[in-house]
Order: C-alpha cells, then structure tokens, then sequence
C-alpha cells in the first residue's frame, strides 16, 4: 500500500517540477524579449530625441528650411564607419547655412567656452561658433552613424581624441575653418589665463582658424585672457609670442588681461559698451 501511494504522488511532484521549469524558461524567454525591445526603442528613441533637438533648435532662426538642413547632415555621416568621416562630407551642409561675415563681431575661444558663452548670450555685440545655425543646433551633442545602418545613434559613438575623422570632429574641424574664413576687421579671442599655454599649439584655435586670418580682410586679432584671481599667466606668455609669430604680418596683434569676474559683471550690464568690458 505504501507503495502504491508513493507511486502517484512521485508522479505528481515530477509534473509539479517540469511545469516550474517550463515556467521559469518562459519567463527567462519573456525577459530577453522586453530587453532587446527595450534597447531597441532606447536607440531609436535616442535618435528621435536627437533630432527633435536638431530640429527644435535649427526653428529658433527663422525662415530656415530645418529638414533640408537635418537631411543634408544625416546625408555627411550615415552609413559610414563613425571614424571615417571626412571633414568635406560636411560641405554641402554648409554651403546650405553659410557663416554670414560680421565685422568686428567674431570672438574665437579656446578653453573658456563657459565665459565666453555665457557673455555672448547676454550680450549681443560678439557671436562665437556656437551661436550661429549650425554651431548652435550641434553644441554639445553626440552622433555618429554606422556601416550598414540608415540611423542616427547618438550614444556609442567615438569620443573626440578616439579618432580624426569622427562625425563631431570633422563637423566641427569643417565649421570653425568656414567661421574663420568669415571672421573680417577686428577679431577677438578669449584665451585661458589659468593654463600655462594659454595659447595652445594643437587645439582648433591653432590649427585652423588662426592660419585663415589674412590681411587686409582681418586687420586686427586681440586676445582678451581671462584671469582668476590667482593667475600666474600674463600676456607675456612664450605661448602667446608664438601666437603672435603665427599670425600674418599684415594683422595687429594686441593682448589684455581681464578677470574673469569684470567679463562677467559686464555681461549682466547690457547699458555697457562692450568694448568696456575689456
């Protein structure tokens, strides 16, 4: 009789045992579904979300064809490996939203974009890179795209060091060339009195735009280093000599050390000319 009951029960708790596995298989199944579905909308919706803020961006300029513009960029770098993308992919693109000259209006900035950018928002009298069509809908943004692939991905994609010829850095290589082909009468730059090469020999400052200033169309450059109160650096810097020898002939070089805290007083001073402010 013990045997007999034993019997069954044992069937029972087998049953009861491949069921739970089955279950637990589901589930398992069920889960690796919603992640590769998650991940999927994740890129896709990084990608709408990308373009929302290309779009919403480029619409604060009027009167400018905003998906022409997002097709005539997609058309620079999807389909391309995100570390071969040449700075003249970027052309067409430009040569739709083109850098306007504005006389004695350009300021170039290497590292101080926070200071520059935040007097160039306040004050209307300078425009950095960042602030036209183009430099504007792109500041801060990530994006590549990748062989094979029609999309837009704005999350793994090369950082600016990892490659020449990424999507971001042949924008923007492509872009600060054609905003200092622009650049006409007297130029400003916002340089780093905290660094000990305020004007360093590798950064976009250096390598391209600086070579495009040429006289008589840029009669004057003036480098406004932005100081802390602690700043060793002075406008006799050897960095800053170099920049001077770097510069053509023709082009008046002067330089001027202001603090950081009078470029900023200033800028929340609209009544102020802004040639007073350094």
């Amino acid at each position: 009789m013990q045997r007999a009951e034993s019997g069954p029960a044992e069937r029972i708790r087998r049953r009861r045992r491949l069921v739970g596995i089955g279950v637990a298989v589901l589930v398992l199944v069920l889960l690796g579904v919603v992640v590769a579905v998650a991940v999927t909308l994740s890129l896709r919706g990084n990608t709408r979300t990308f373009k929302e803020t290309f779009v919403a961006r480029c619409e604060d300029f009027n009167g400018t064809d905003c998906e022409k513009i997002w097709g005539l960029f997609e058309e620079a770098y999807v389909g391309r490996d995100p570390c071969k993308v040449p700075v003249a992919a970027y052309w067409p693109l430009i040569a739709a939203a083109p850098f306007t000259p504005k006389c004695n209006q350009r300021i170039f900035w290497s590292k101080t974009k926070a200071v520059v950018h935040d007097f160039t928002k306040k004050r209307k009298c300078f425009e950095t890179v960042e602030d036209t069509l183009l430099g504007s809908v792109l500041d801060g943004q990530t994006w590549c795209g990748k062989e094979g692939s029609n999309e837009t991905f704005a999350t793994g994609c090369p950082g600016w060091t990892d490659c020449e010829t990424s999507a971001v850095r042949s924008f923007w290589n492509g872009a600060s060339a054609a905003f200092a082909d622009a650049a006409c009468g007297d130029v400003t730059v916002m340089l780093n009195g905290a660094a000990a090469t305020p004007f360093y020999n590798k950064s976009v400052f250096a390598t391209i735009e600086v070579p495009r200033f040429r006289p008589p169309k840029v009669q004057s450059l003036k480098v406004v280093l932005v100081t802390q109160e602690n700043s060793l650096t002075s406008c006799e810097n050897e960095s800053l000599k170099d920049l001077q020898r770097k510069l053509d002939g023709g082009i008046t070089y002067s330089c001027k050390a202001v603090p950081e805290a009078q470029i900023n007083d200033c800028s929340s001073h609209p009544e102020k000319p802004c040639g007073s402010c350094w």
